[in-house]
């Protein structure tokens, strides 16, 4: 009878053993929350926003005449809005909700099924979103930079939801979401080389040729009515770049330290690069180029900061300070492209060229963190995503140009120009003198 009871009770510790070890392994084979990371990504997000609202907003309105600098803050801040609900009633479904190589689906459309415990990975759903959300704004806040002083506030929101919709969803998906064809393929480009540089950058181009110059453009124009504001928001951009570049490791770990510290060494070296650029070309260096220089620096690391090492990242930040120097010119002088304050020599460029020398950069044989890879199969990788992702913004772009001059129309009236677009479609004045 004892050794019957033994045997029972040894049974029953052995099953409860056996359920135990089932219960962790179901336990270890389902994701959880992992409040360290969930804590730097909330904070990530914040920076994120942070570099729109206020950094895009007073870099940008420092750099325009007085007459316009509330029409800027208001188009960053408006688009930052109109963005945030874009992305939760489409742009986020359609960019990581299952779907092909090319789309998402809707299944997520106004973040159907997402609550207090989605997960996305170990940090909450809604985290995830929001962190994105952050990019959807910035993104479209940039090609704001080249349509200043000239384009009808309703113009700018109607192609900013468009543009959202048909050009920025679709190249998230390409390049982030695991169903996406440039994922598939490997592409690297940890924060948004392509995803936001490559295509604000040719948007912003396409859509400055087609709205035209401001009058009196290239010979007329006056110079940064407040340069003190444009490094003011320039600054706020350099903080909030490291919840751009390092948050998008979606960890707290050496892989985000590593990428905060690349991000600012490649800031640092392009903004002196260009300073010396500058000095050179005109003998003097000034305020609003250094801190564009730095923007260059940052715009250049952004698809590289996952991958580069230090000294990957200082070569980067000296090529960008060379070579967007000169592209300004270049844009502005040689095809007369009234690209207002630089977008696409700036971040264009500099995405594009960080989006390329990656595929050197980031091997460990040259200081790189991404490994042992085959860095000629994987420049034609980067070529490949660059010029699907680069037809694709200035066919679309073109398309949504059109599609807004019909409905709302394009440029403010010449008087509205001349007048200065704070007065005419705001009905108010930055700065009043008594």
């Amino acid at each position: 009878m004892n050794e019957i009871n033994t045997w029972k009770r040894n049974g029953w510790l052995l099953g409860a053993f056996l359920l135990g070890a089932g219960s962790l392994s179901a336990q270890e084979a389902s994701p959880s929350l992992n409040s360290g990371d969930t804590a730097w990504m909330i904070t990530a997000t914040v920076l994120v926003l942070f570099m729109t609202l206020p950094g895009l907003a007073l870099f940008y309105g420092g750099l325009v005449r007085s007459k316009n600098v509330l029409s800027v803050l208001m188009q960053c801040f408006s688009v930052a809005c109109l963005a945030s609900l874009v992305w939760v009633a489409v742009g986020y479904s359609l960019a990581f909700s299952g779907g092909n190589d090319w789309i998402g689906n809707l299944d997520k459309a106004f973040l159907k099924g997402v609550g207090v415990d989605s997960l996305s990975g170990e940090i909450p759903e809604s985290v995830f979103i929001m962190f994105q959300m952050t990019f959807a704004i910035i993104t479209p806040g940039l090609i704001v930079g080249a349509l200043v002083e000239r384009m009808k506030f309703s113009a700018v929101l109607l192609f900013s939801a468009l543009w959202l919709i048909v050009v920025y969803a679709p190249a998230v998906h390409w390049v982030w979401a695991s169903e996406g064809l440039m994922f598939k393929w490997g592409a690297f480009d940890l924060a948004g080389g392509i995803v936001v540089h490559a295509t604000a950058g040719v948007s912003a181009l396409v859509l400055a040729k087609m709205l035209g110059t401001r009058t009196g453009f290239p010979n007329k124009l006056q110079p940064p009515h407040n340069p003190g504001m444009v490094m003011i928001g320039a600054s706020m951009l350099w903080v909030g770049w490291f919840g751009f570049n390092a948050g998008s490791q979606l960890a707290a770990n050496g892989s985000a330290g590593m990428t905060m510290l690349v991000t600012h060494l490649s800031a640092a070296t392009a903004s002196l690069t260009w300073a010396v650029v500058e000095r050179l070309k005109t003998g003097k260096s000034g305020l609003v180029g250094v801190v564009t220089g730095m923007v260059a620096g940052m715009a250049t690391i952004t698809p590289a900061s996952g991958h580069v090492g230090p000294m990957g990242a200082i070569l980067l930040g000296f090529l960008a300070g060379v070579i967007c120097y000169f592209m300004c010119g270049l844009i502005r002088n040689g095809l007369k492209i009234d690209d207002s304050l630089d977008v696409f020599a700036v971040h264009g460029v500099g995405g594009i060229l960080g989006t390329l020398l990656v595929a050197f950069l980031g091997h460990e044989s040259l200081g790189g963190v991404g490994g042992d890879f085959n860095m000629l199969a994987q420049f034609g990788v980067q070529v490949k995503s660059l010029a699907i992702t680069i037809v694709w913004s200035l066919v679309a772009t073109v398309a949504i140009v059109f599609v807004v001059k019909k409905v709302t129309g394009l440029r403010v009236s010449d008087e509205a120009e001349q007048n200065g677009l704070d007065f005419e479609e705001h009905g108010e004045a930055a700065y009043t003198l008594d």
